[in-house]
């Protein structure tokens, strides 16, 4: 169901942001067909009845038969009218309804799923210019809405106002330049002044409830898709190993959000903001990235359970990912990081577990920046691949080599800070119970640990006896360095399957 509303949802969107950007020629009936051969290149199988009129193409009847995603499971969606009006200049008006609903439904071993996703906008066209080989796609909106409505799931009885979804723009333009030789590149620009998002669920049979609101301020977006034509088989998997290819960048200048949860006398809410953020995407056959960020945020959260309401706030927040996606007997790359830097809580909260103040309240970092190379046995977006793999048929690939390029961890006044390259050797799986074998070094810092083992004894927070175990342990893996109450430790693993830290053996 869910990889249903993902693809269905998407169609709303590529409505709302232009992203049908192949509907573009300098007739309606070349622009109809297309938009149908863009659709079809992208899997699905677009059907609807043609009507012209003098300057006007009328689409009706519209239906969308989706790819099949899971085995016996089908979907359909269908659309109201849509007219493609003749300028008489070489261009092209797109007219879509003020309100245009599009129902969907997936059949699948379970019954048939079903539901309405409205789009609505204020009427104003889209224009198409250009030629047959490069076509402009600009529209503009003063307010466009996409919401979830009329949903219905087999052998649940769900009222109307059970569960509520929407996301709003303001003053929304786009702007989209298609390219079409051997493949078709579209490039995007989208700018709005706000975008909201609402959802609300309540439960049926009980007092629960919940909901998830925010905004966006000075919302931006710049993309490039390219998409094959002529495939036999357009799943992801086939569309990627043909040459698609997917890259942009959002953008937002601020944002604030607020959830709430009610279950009978139990109550949650937490309310944040942000001084604005960007995500970025990277997708094709090398493989699949996401690169996020988010400025200064401050969180607020009150609950029932807690006996007071809790201040939080963070200088940056990231994470990053990247992933191969395409079955290779070569090795490919993958990249792991997270960041939170600089993450400060109330004082109120020190004073629970730190009343005279000993401890440094500094604020806390985590920072993790790893690399590495793998070999993908399966490709990633195959629905019978990927349930081979969770079913342990198929073995997922081999991990071939890890480098940690940075590691931080600073807190109450005590830091660790490091960095490792390892290769494996997958043909050893016993070494290391199963695991490849390991081969490589870590090299690593430890500053201002003795001082807080001092303050946790005098805080009550650690006994003698195992703040002495944890300075044994220290003083088997590391060596002084350079300044006060600072530890080195170099950790290497032989090919050989020996352990050494500092140069002495330890396995």
């Amino acid at each position: 169901m869910s990889v249903f509303l993902a693809r269905s949802s998407g169609v709303a969107i590529v409505m709302a942001f232009s992203a049908q950007a192949a509907l573009a020629d300098v007739t309606a009936k070349d622009v109809w067909s297309d938009w149908k051969s863009y659709m079809t290149a992208t899997g699905y199988a677009v059907s609807g009845t043609e009507t012209m009129s003098g300057d006007t193409l009328t689409i009706s009847d519209i239906s969308m038969a989706m790819p099949e995603m899971e085995e016996d499971t089908k979907g359909t969606f269908t659309l109201p009218d849509i007219k493609f009006v003749e300028n008489g200049d070489g261009t092209v008006n797109i007219m879509l309804p003020a309100e245009m609903p599009m129902v969907f439904e997936m059949d699948g071993p379970d019954g048939v799923v079903s539901g309405t996703i409205l789009y609505t906008h204020d009427g104003s066209p889209m224009l198409v210019s250009g030629d047959a080989d490069e076509m402009t796609y600009d529209y503009a909106s003063s307010l466009m809405n996409i919401s979830l409505t009329n949903l219905d799931v087999p052998k649940e009885d769900i009222p109307a106002d059970t569960f509520e979804l929407s996301m709003a723009l303001t003053n929304v333009v786009t702007k989209t330049i298609m390219t079409k030789t051997d493949v078709r590149t579209y490039n995007q620009t989208v700018t709005s002044e706000t975008l909201g998002f609402d959802a609300t669920f309540k439960e049926p049979e009980g007092d629960g409830n919940g909901s998830f609101k925010g905004a966006m301020q000075g919302v931006s977006f710049a993309g490039t898709t390219t998409v094959p034509d002529g495939l036999e088989s357009p799943d992801m998997a086939a569309l990627l190993r043909g040459g698609f290819t997917a890259e942009g960048t959002f953008d937002f200048a601020s944002g604030n959000s607020a959830i709430a949860g009610q279950d009978g006398a139990d109550t949650f809410a937490l309310d944040s903001k942000t001084e604005g953020g960007t995500i970025a995407f990277d997708m094709g056959v090398d493989g699949l990235t996401y690169d996020v960020k988010q400025n200064r945020t401050e969180t607020n959260i009150t609950s029932s359970d807690l006996p007071f309401p809790l201040a939080l706030s963070m200088a940056e927040a990231g994470f990053k990912l990247t992933m191969p996606v395409s079955k290779s007997d070569e090795e490919q790359d993958f990249a792991l990081g997270v960041l939170l830097r600089d993450f400060d809580v109330p004082e109120m909260l020190w004073g629970m577990v730190d009343p005279a103040g000993t401890l440094p309240h500094d604020p806390a970092t985590i920072a993790v920046d790893l690399a590495g190379k793998a070999k993908l046995a399966f490709d990633f977006f195959d629905p019978k691949a990927m349930a081979e793999v969770e079913a342990g048929e198929q073995a997922p690939g081999e991990l071939n080599a890890l480098t940690v390029k940075a590691l931080e961890v600073s807190v109450a006044g005590a830091a660790l800070t490091g960095t490792g390259d390892f290769t494996f050797n997958n043909n050893d799986l016993e070494s290391f119970d199963g695991m490849p074998a390991p081969a490589g070094e870590a090299n690593l810092k430890l500053v201002g640990a003795n001082s807080l083992l001092d303050k946790l004894i005098s805080m009550g927070l650690v006994s003698d006896s195992d703040a002495m175990g944890a300075r044994m342990m220290m003083g088997m893996l590391a060596v002084p360095g350079d300044g006060d109450d600072t530890l080195t430790s170099k950790i290497e693993v032989t090919e050989d399957g020996q352990i050494k830290a500092n140069g002495q053996r330890i396995k």
